[in-house]
């Protein structure tokens, strides 16, 4: 049985409706591009609305963070992920969350509750202390340590929010140490939010008409904590994409890292029906794509994503749900590259004229944006 099948039975038995959809497009008029987060498309529901399928949800919502762009590469973070999800539209509280929690890791996954650590919400000057995480935690015998900042979540600087409980995994080898704050060995793997306020601009907090529960269970993490695995790209939901690329394009670890993270992103991106552009989705869409013919042709200038087999496209569009048509998808990949290729013969050109041959300054990167559409990372790319 899959760990995706695993989580929404296991919700399903206890009176959870399945959600529909998981497109990473944004509802109209959400001024958000991309959905960021499992409780994103439900926030009118946290805010009191009713939902049709009632007041327990579950269901796996992919997602897509621009924030952690940086950090792609390392072991664990991705552009494009899938977070299954368990909510309570004004239901149970937190106890009830974190109790079924703790059982479906341990008993439905298979975890050695030895290997488990949690935070807990310590309170600041506008909440308190989370007594009931607490208590709960400390009735089942998991060690907690209590934050402040790390333990309060929000979708963006004003709207719902409210304290968490963060549970964690030991990864190291031998005897686990420390705490999730103090080694990095103790990687998050399910977040438990009590979605209680909403945030204003001046940063005051108002209680919500309803008390929420708000979770999220990274599954490509948590794939790689039950295989055993050092980083997400080596699990088996990578295992075409690490099969292949290595063997196809000669780069280092993290440069490796990237080109499939993005690659695959952009696959997904397109296949919700996003084409490359210079504003909006499409644009983020033209920045993964560009990120990786810029680290390719760094290395050589031969690369080409014509190399790709489309057992990849095919993978990725089957684990994903998409009906987009493979060849389409190749197309417009490929078509990228080729304008991306002639806007850096153009760029060279026109910046080898003698006016350039200077330490660029903003009225430089300005009048090569607006008259030549040269934007500043690609021209800064350009300069010896």
């Amino acid at each position: 049985m899959s760990l995706t099948k695993t989580f929404i039975d296991y919700f399903i038995d206890r009176d959870h409706v399945p959600t529909t959809g998981s497109s990473l497009i944004t509802r109209p008029g959400d001024q958000v591009l991309f959905t960021t987060s499992g409780m994103h498309p439900l926030t009118p529901y946290l805010e009191g609305e009713p939902h049709p399928l009632g007041r327990r949800l579950t269901g796996v919502q992919r997602c897509l963070r621009t924030t952690d762009l940086d950090e792609v590469g390392d072991r664990t973070h991705l552009t494009v992920f899938e977070m299954l999800g368990s909510w309570s539209l004004g239901d149970y509280g937190s106890e009830q969350s974190l109790r079924w929690g703790y059982e479906l890791l341990t008993e439905g996954y298979g975890i050695d509750p030895g290997q488990l650590y949690v935070t807990v919400f310590g309170g600041d000057n506008q909440v308190e202390l989370d007594q009931e995480s607490l208590r709960t935690w400390q009735s089942l015998g998991v060690p907690i340590e209590l934050t402040t900042d790390d333990n309060w979540w929000s979708n963006g600087p004003t709207g719902p929010c409210g304290p968490d409980s963060e549970i964690f995994l030991w990864t190291g080898k031998g005897t686990s140490t420390g705490t999730p704050t103090t080694d990095d060995r103790w990687v998050e793997v399910w977040n438990h939010v009590m979605m209680r306020y909403r945030r204003f601009e001046d940063g005051s907090l108002e209680p919500l008409q309803q008390r929420n529960i708000d979770t999220g269970l990274g599954l490509e993490r948590l794939t790689m904590l039950l295989e055993g695995k050092d980083s997400v790209y080596e699990t088996s939901l990578f295992e075409p994409w690490m099969r292949i690329i290595p063997g196809l394009w000669k780069l280092d670890l993290e440069s490796q890292r990237i080109v499939i993270d993005h690659l695959r992103s952009s696959m997904v991106i397109v296949g919700d029906g996003v084409h490359p552009s210079n504003t909006g989705r499409g644009y983020v869409l033209r920045r993964l794509l560009r990120r990786v013919l810029t680290l390719l042709w760094r290395v050589d200038d031969s690369y080409t994503l014509s190399d790709l087999p489309m057992e990849l496209y095919k993978h990725t569009q089957e684990h994903f749900h998409q009906g987009e048509l493979l060849t389409l998808v190749r197309r417009i990949l490929i078509d990228e590259e080729i304008r991306f290729g002639n806007l850096l013969e153009r760029g060279r050109r026109i910046i080898s004229h003698e006016r350039f041959q200077k330490t660029l300054d903003q009225s430089d990167f300005d009048y090569l944006h607006e008259t030549h559409g040269l934007p500043r990372e690609l021209v800064q790319s350009l300069l010896p």
